[in-house]
């Protein structure tokens, strides 16, 4: 990639910037659990509504402790029809982080009829509990987090966390008809640091591993092939896990495996931006990470699901759906890295599935 556009060193503004000794909320495996944690009197729902509050907040509080700067904008909403809430917080324009979401939506409604048939088609046992000619209702409470880092070096990372319910509207007092949890995490980095990736997906395992050991290598295997820019046989980034229509044990253990993975990503991920924030960089590397984060937006417009079941939600909050998407991106016609530089390494590796958990 050829490096016209001048060496002068960006970043320095940051460059004496104290990271703290300890980042918050990364040590989740000795913190007491919060009393949703084993409230099995409550209904799970409310339970879901409490944990990716609790995620929110505690992300939030972790990001923040790098970010000299700015604070999150908090926003609550409510939906026009009056069938739930959400809270978009949101960092733009900082010093560490270009763009950082962390939003919460707590809704409910009645499945679109283009929703339910998308549903059906994705998983079989779906499609048998699903009649085509009946109507249904849904609940769902999730989290989704974006977080775009000023620095080429540090890398975007993505998480989801979510529990979906469907009722017969006709008898919606009977319970769910069928219920699942579904999410995942994964790193999408413009420059590769192998010890960065391996550290990623190590921290993951570990989660996965504490409830399943076959979860991590089905649940990765199943991000590499989920998060594909097909038209461009590249995966979005380096992977991570993912994971959908999750019922395979008793909701009250996938409960708890929802809540390790969902706390294992702030220890998972934010170390790595405290880590490559304050390094120096050049218009050359600015433009590398715009045009991969034009690639990371294709993916989100044209494959996402969850952009694709938000926008075809009555009353949807666009802005909240579409705040996974960069600030500032870029296309480049015919862009072409060098042979050998750092830029063609990055796209070795999502061109190719690389084992990166032991």
């Amino acid at each position: 990639m050829p490096n016209a556009q001048g060496t002068r060193v960006l970043g320095s503004e940051i460059a004496g910037l104290k990271v703290p000794a300890m980042i918050p909320n990364t040590d989740y495996e000795n913190e007491v659990k919060p009393a949703y944690y084993n409230d099995t009197a409550t209904p799970m729902h409310q339970r879901m509504e409490s944990l990716v509050l609790d995620l929110q907040d505690r992300l939030v509080v972790a990001l923040e402790s790098l970010e000299p700067s700015r604070k999150f904008v908090r926003d609550r909403w409510e939906r026009e029809d009056g069938n739930g809430y959400g809270i978009s917080c949101v960092l733009q324009d900082g010093e560490v982080y270009e763009k950082a979401g962390v939003n919460v939506s707590v809704i409910e409604g009645t499945l679109a009829p283009g929703q339910l048939r998308s549903m059906r088609e994705r998983n079989p046992q779906t499609a048998n509990k699903l009649n085509a000619n009946e109507e249904y209702d849904f609940r769902v409470a999730g989290v989704s987090v974006v977080v775009h880092p000023r620095n080429p070096y540090a890398p975007t990372a993505h998480k989801n966390y979510r529990r979906f319910e469907v009722y017969r509207k006709s008898n919606k007092e009977a319970g769910p008809v069928l219920a699942w949890f579904g999410g995942g995490a994964d790193l999408t980095p413009a420059y590769l640091f192998e010890d960065d990736v391996k550290y990623f997906h190590q921290t993951l395992k570990q989660a996965c591993d504490a409830h399943d050991p076959q979860y991590y290598p089905r649940f990765k295997q199943w991000c590499d092939t989920y998060f594909t820019n097909i038209h461009r046989n590249e995966t979005r980034g380096v992977g991570g896990i993912f994971f959908d229509d999750l019922e395979d044990k008793a909701p009250e253990e996938l409960f708890h495996f929802a809540y390790d993975a969902g706390s294992a990503f702030i220890k998972a991920y934010v170390p790595l931006v405290a880590k490559r924030m304050t390094m120096p960089y050049t218009l050359r590397e600015r433009n590398w990470q715009l045009i991969r984060r034009g690639h990371y937006a294709e993916f989100n417009l044209v494959y996402d699901r969850g952009t694709k079941f938000g926008l075809m939600t009555p009353g949807a909050r666009i802005e909240s759906i579409l705040m996974s998407l960069p600030l500032t991106a870029r296309w480049e016609y015919m862009n072409q890295p060098e042979p050998g530089s750092p830029e063609a390494h990055l796209l070795e590796a999502v061109r190719t599935t690389t084992e990166w958990a032991k």
